[in-house]
């Protein structure tokens, strides 16, 4: 593989993951306003509320791959503790947008009761817990932003952490955790030309090697 191949490929794949970036953080925002009544529940907004989990994915494995060398460990385990929750709250997004709003309150509250209520709760436990580890990695990393990785850390609790918190501050947290992601894949994109010219940026089989 040659090494042009090698940088573009990464640089592709880290560009789409900051763009996943920013449709999470989009789907976020309408979900803060549909929660605050700013505009309406609807098929459109219940089919969307998943996707932001799903884009968020493709957010961390970008920024993954960019400082997977310095890390270490604690990056790594944070990526995967992080995608894992990620992928969890997928299923908890469908089950409260699409299956929740179409039975009576008498069911929800039974189900909520029930192994359902318990898989809930430790979704959300592994996305604050993934959150925290990830976060502290990139706050070890040099170039991240951290303002982006406070305000990440801060916004992600009320939403981990939702039944505790009153609903104003859950929205606040959606709406700041949207601003964060997209100050993190804003600084990705930003971050691209630099690892390309220090010959730095993720690269393929050939080497081995994974860029920082």
């Amino acid at each position: 593989m040659s090494s042009k191949i090698q940088v573009f490929l990464p640089a592709a794949f880290i560009k789409v993951s900051a763009f996943a970036g920013f449709l999470s953080a989009a789907i976020l925002v309408v979900n803060a306003a549909k929660r605050a009544g700013v505009i309406p529940t609807s098929p459109f907004t219940q089919l969307a509320a998943p996707i932001a989990q799903l884009a968020a994915i493709g957010l961390v494995i970008g920024i993954y791959l960019l400082i997977s060398r310095e890390p270490g460990a604690l990056g790594t385990v944070g990526a995967m503790l992080s995608v894992l929750s990620l992928a969890g709250l997928v299923g908890v997004e469908f089950v409260l947008n699409l299956v929740f709003p179409y039975v009576d309150r008498g069911a929800v509250t039974v189900l909520r009761a029930g192994p359902l209520g318990i898989a809930l709760t430790a979704v959300s436990v592994l996305f604050l817990l993934g959150t925290v580890v990830f976060m502290l990695a990139l706050w070890r990393t040099d170039g991240v932003p951290k303002g982006a990785v406070v305000l990440y850390t801060a916004s992600v609790i009320p939403i981990a952490l939702h039944t505790v918190f009153p609903e104003a501050v859950l929205q606040l947290g959606l709406v700041g955790l949207a601003v964060a992601i997209t100050w993190l894949a804003f600084w990705m994109l930003r971050r691209i030309p630099q690892e390309a010219s220090e010959g730095t940026a993720v690269r393929g089989p050939a080497t081995g090697a994974i860029a920082g």
